[in-house]
């Protein structure tokens, strides 16, 4: 086997040789390694530097990038696990002389998770972590991490593989991204549920073809209790761009508000917050004294969520601009009239033209629609916000 050497953050190691001439270049080496997932493993790397679990276990290592990162640039004590012996031979090769130590096992990771229990374990397999989650859940103790890039099935596209994988309903439509994230946390806090334990979510995000998730677990009946009470759905009007959230496990029929019609549940999706300020904050805190090669898009995406509404959908700004017959005005117009006229309103950090708000599509609409010339303290909340359009664009 042919390998080449790479860098990401401060850390060194080795990966097979990749056709770069085939569709998916990572699909043609015999041991996976993508580095389009290099933010994601960058935002590993800020995350558990500041949570600083006591070890950590990549449990489906392939190279052992994430983890060999984790050692070296946290300082935390790791295992690297991966069932298949061609990668553990690679990741042993990656952790020789390795300081601080790495541990590298060759186990099923369900028999593995089984045996014993880590202070953090993270699930990046490829394709969808649902069969993983029971077991992860089981063998963690404080923090629990997963990667899922079956986004198809989790974003509605394919409908029956999302409900076998998910136990959900997802929804093909405007805010898929968000519903597509929304319906992993529910999934995953219906799995740990049953063992008494409930999740906080701290840090989570859609990108491009993945949702990246990081919990805290909690152990206790009452926060179980609490957890299932952050799961419900989104009801869409089958006919308007109108929506609402309603908390329950099982979603309770009503018409739209806004024209009548009925109304479709999206979910069982994990209803609220999302994210915990005070990581986010502390991570864009340590993003300046580590060498990473994606601090400007992890400084953009901080930034974004760090602003953003935890409403469960958002409006796509071109969409109601066509409904509304009109060329849409700027976004970050749209949600600096918002904001002075009393609502709330954000990005979304997924997409650039999500507008996440607890105004009616209709009050949106309206907005849209207005010619009229920005005052004072509009045109200043605009200029803010236009310097954010400006990087995300």
């Amino acid at each position: 086997m042919d390998l080449i050497e790479v860098e990401e953050g401060t850390t060194k190691f080795f990966i097979p040789l990749q056709d770069d001439s085939s569709h998916f270049p990572p699909g043609s080496a015999p041991i996976f390694y993508n580095p389009r997932m290099e933010m994601n493993r960058d935002a590993t790397v800020l995350f558990v530097a500041v949570v600083k679990p006591l070890e950590y276990l990549d449990a489906m290592g392939a190279s052992g990038v994430r983890g060999l990162r984790v050692a070296t640039e946290c300082g935390v004590a790791v295992t690297i696990n991966d069932r298949d012996h061609k990668a553990y031979e690679l990741i042993q090769r990656n952790a020789l002389d390795h300081c601080p130590p790495v541990t590298v096992t060759c186990r099923n990771v369900h028999s593995l998770l089984a045996e014993r229990r880590y202070d953090s374990v993270d699930i990046d397999p490829f394709g969808s972590p649902a069969p993983f989650i029971d077991s992860a859940v089981r063998g963690c103790g404080r923090f629990l991490m997963v990667t899922a890039t079956d986004t198809a099935p989790l974003c509605g596209a394919h409908l029956n593989a999302g409900i076998r994988r998910y136990g959900a309903t997802p929804a093909n439509n405007e805010y898929h991204s968000e519903t597509g994230l929304r319906t992993l946390l529910a999934f995953i806090a219906r799995e740990t549920v049953k063992f008494d334990r409930g999740i906080e979510p701290l840090f989570c995000y859609a990108k491009e073809h993945y949702v990246r998730a990081h919990f805290r677990l909690l152990n206790s009946a009452s926060a179980a209790d609490k957890t299932v009470a952050r799961i419900g759905y989104i009801l869409q009007c089958t006919r308007c761009p109108g929506r609402i959230e309603q908390a329950g496990l099982i979603p309770k029929m009503v018409k739209c508000e806004e024209c009548g019609a009925g109304m479709k549940p999206v979910g069982p999706l994990w209803l609220g917050e999302i994210q915990d300020r005070s990581v986010i904050f502390a991570m864009k805190n340590v993003l300046g004294s580590m060498k990473l090669n994606t601090v400007n898009r992890l400084s953009l995406l901080f930034d974004l969520i760090s602003d953003e509404l935890p409403t469960s959908s958002h409006y796509d700004y071109h969409a109601l601009s066509k409904v509304a017959r009109i060329s849409p005005r700027p976004l970050s117009e749209v949600i600096a009239i918002l904001r002075e006229r009393g609502y709330h309103a954000s990005r979304a950090h997924y997409s650039g033209t999500a507008l996440k708000t607890d105004a009616a599509a209709e009050v949106i609409i309206r907005v849209l629609k207005e010619k009229t010339e920005l005052c004072e303290g509009e045109v200043s909340t605009y200029q803010s916000n236009k310097e954010q359009e400006d990087r995300f664009s």
